[in-house]
């Protein structure tokens, strides 16, 4: 009874606080266990006490009734069997002596629930709200990636694009160039065309003038024989008048010097005559003649071979050694002494000037040629404070100026200069020691201190271990070595070599200085053109000051220069590259004889292309048959 009770009382209270959402014909009915608030379609359960409603009379109209499809419900769908006992069941409780103990406990049931209620409620919203997370994490997740898709195929268009203007680029440049070469090649052509016209219009021009030239002097050889002839024949009719007159004359004078002669011959062949006879008829004078002719012919014979005795004596102390090929110095003390002194007159007029202006015939590097100079300061410098001399050492390509170079620097430096060549030594086997240990010591006895320049230093100074290298050449080289052994005072040792890597480590440590002459540029060779073309050409016909020159000298024709520009001089060394100084040289050496061999001795710029065109041919083939013979 009392389980009843409860029931139906907490069936009331559920309906009467939650509402029923479904009420079913058997009597059970749902609720929602999350809502909180009462359906606006469930009723609140009546109070036992509380009155019954008034049943509706007859007399009421009659409203329309709702269809019911389930007839254990009202016309609303409200089983109002459950709240009958529900209301029955309270009444019983209330009448009941433990109503207040099943309140109590119904009620904490009910909070019991209501807890439980809560807690699941608040469970269902943890789950929801992971739920949410999660969803939230997994749509973050997909567009975060949808993101790195969409950048990384935003990055493959950019690739792509980028590609596809490079490769754009490209092709753009690459028809560019084509189009560029094909430009130029055009240009090229067009330039060549027209340097051809023109070359051959002015090979046109230069036929026509030359052969204009030439009838013309044709023309005055012709009027100058004519003129000639008649001249010929007025003197020749002249002479046959005066012919008579001058053979007479002759003829006379003639019979006369015969004459005259013949008393003479007869006259001294008479006295020699006479002199034999009375030689071979006198004994004793016989003898005295004979003895004085012996006596005579072994004193000259005496006299020249003591002469020759002293004088080598005479040559060995005092006179300049065998090795020297060229000095400052004469060959004997006393020797020079003229020349001297007029190259010192000359000096002192106009020599300081001329020796500031560079070095001679040769043309340097600007650096280079400063280098010189500082060498022939310092030199100077060094004599002067009687400090020890510094040894030189030049190479570099033939032809560069490296002799001229150490001639001008002894000058400069204020000391004699003398020059050998290394490939003296070795032909003179067992004296080349003996004759350096004496080119020394006459060093040493120069006042002004001596530049010994040695040419071609590698012939006789390479390494002592090389196996074709002789006796002699090694004594001589220790010779050498144990001469410049201590720094000089007197004597500057100045070497030149093509190849100084052949030189001997021993005499490369006596070395102090080491200049290189490097071929000239392109400056340089241009210089070097208006230096001999001045040297050749221009003054090739003037005569030296001087009176025997004057007069047993034959006039030069001089040539004459025509339409030969700076700009062709120009173009001339810049076609010349890899030319030395002596090729330069040899070059205009070229151009003086090709213009002596011409017809009107003059040089224009067509006869100096030509010379030009040649010599740069036939220097680019010596240097091929160099190469070829250096891969052999």
């Amino acid at each position: 009874m009392g389980k009843t009770y409860a029931a139906g009382l907490f069936a009331a209270l559920a309906s009467a606080k939650f509402g029923t959402e479904t009420v079913y014909a058997d009597g059970s009915f749902n609720f929602s266990p999350f809502s909180t608030s009462s359906s606006t379609n469930t009723a609140p359960s009546a109070p036992a006490n509380l009155p019954k409603p008034p049943q509706p009379t007859a007399e009421a109209p009659e409203k329309p009734k709702v269809r019911n499809d389930n007839p254990r419900t009202t016309s609303a769908g409200f089983d109002p069997e459950a709240l009958e006992r529900g209301a029955k069941a309270l009444r019983e409780i209330n009448n009941s002596k433990s109503a207040k103990q099943v309140f109590d406990v119904i009620k904490k049931q009910e909070e019991t629930r209501q807890a439980e209620l809560t807690a699941k409620m608040q469970e269902f919203k943890a789950l929801q709200a992971q739920a949410e997370t999660e969803r939230q994490r997994v749509v973050y997740d997909e567009q975060k990636k949808l993101a790195q898709q969409q950048a990384q195929i935003k990055s493959q268009m950019a690739r792509y694009e980028d590609e596809l203007a490079r490769k754009r680029m490209q092709a753009e440049n690459e028809h560019h160039r084509a189009r560029n070469q094909e430009l130029v090649k055009m240009q090229e052509e067009s330039s060549m065309r027209q340097e051809a016209a023109r070359r051959a219009t002015e090979e046109q021009i230069q036929a026509q003038r030359r052969q204009t030239e030439r009838e013309k002097a044709e023309i005055e050889r012709e009027t100058i024989r004519v003129r000639a002839m008649a001249e010929a024949e007025g003197r020749a009719h002249e002479a046959k008048l005066a012919e008579d007159v001058n053979r007479r004359i002759l003829v006379d004078r003639a019979n006369a010097e015969r004459e005259k002669w013949i008393a003479a011959i007869n006259t001294t062949f008479e006295h020699i005559g006479g002199g034999l006879r009375a030689i071979l008829t006198d004994q004793n004078k016989l003898v005295v003649a004979v003895g004085g002719v012996t006596a005579l012919a072994a004193g000259i014979y005496t006299t020249r071979e003591g002469a020759r005795v002293v004088w080598s004596y005479v040559d060995r102390i005092l006179g300049q050694p065998s090795l020297i090929r060229e000095s400052s110095r004469g060959k004997y003390p006393w020797s020079g002494f003229f020349s001297r002194a007029m190259s010192t007159l000359k000096g002192a007029n106009g020599g300081s000037a001329k020796s500031e202006k560079g070095f001679g015939d040769v043309i340097l590097h600007p650096s280079l040629e400063k280098r010189i100079q500082q060498l022939a300061n310092a030199t100077a410098n060094t004599k002067s404070h009687q400090a020890p001399f510094r040894n030189m050492l030049f190479y570099g390509p033939p032809g560069t100026g490296k002799t001229m170079v150490a001639r001008e620097l002894a000058r400069r430096s204020g000391l004699d200069y003398a020059l050998m060549t290394g490939g003296d030594v070795a032909p003179l086997g067992s004296q080349a020691v003996t004759k350096i240990h004496q080119l020394f010591d006459w060093s040493k006895k120069s006042k002004k201190g001596l530049l010994l320049f040695i040419d071609e230093a590698d012939a006789f100074l390479c390494e002592r271990n090389k196996t074709y290298m002789s006796e002699a050449q090694r004594s001589a080289l220790n010779a050498l070595l144990f001469r410049t052994g201590d720094q000089s005072k007197d004597i500057v040792l100045a070497l030149a070599t093509n190849r100084p890597g052949d030189l001997d480590s021993a005499v490369a440590d006596r070395i102090d200085e080491v200049i290189e002459f490097p071929l000239p540029g392109e400056d340089e060779r241009f210089k070097l053109i208006k230096l001999y073309l001045e040297k050749y050409i221009a003054q090739a016909g003037e005569r030296k000051p001087g009176l025997f020159s004057n007069l047993f000298k034959k006039q030069q024709q001089k040539i004459e220069i025509k339409g030969l520009t700076d700009d062709i001089l120009r173009e001339a060394a810049a076609r010349m590259e890899g030319f030395s100084g002596r090729e330069v040289a040899k070059m205009m050496a070229g151009v003086q004889a090709a213009v002596y061999g011409s017809e009107y001795c003059v040089l224009d710029a067509n006869l100096f292309r030509e010379v030009v065109d040649y010599k740069v041919a036939e220097h680019q083939q010596r240097r091929k048959l160099a190469a070829a013979e250096g891969d052999k």
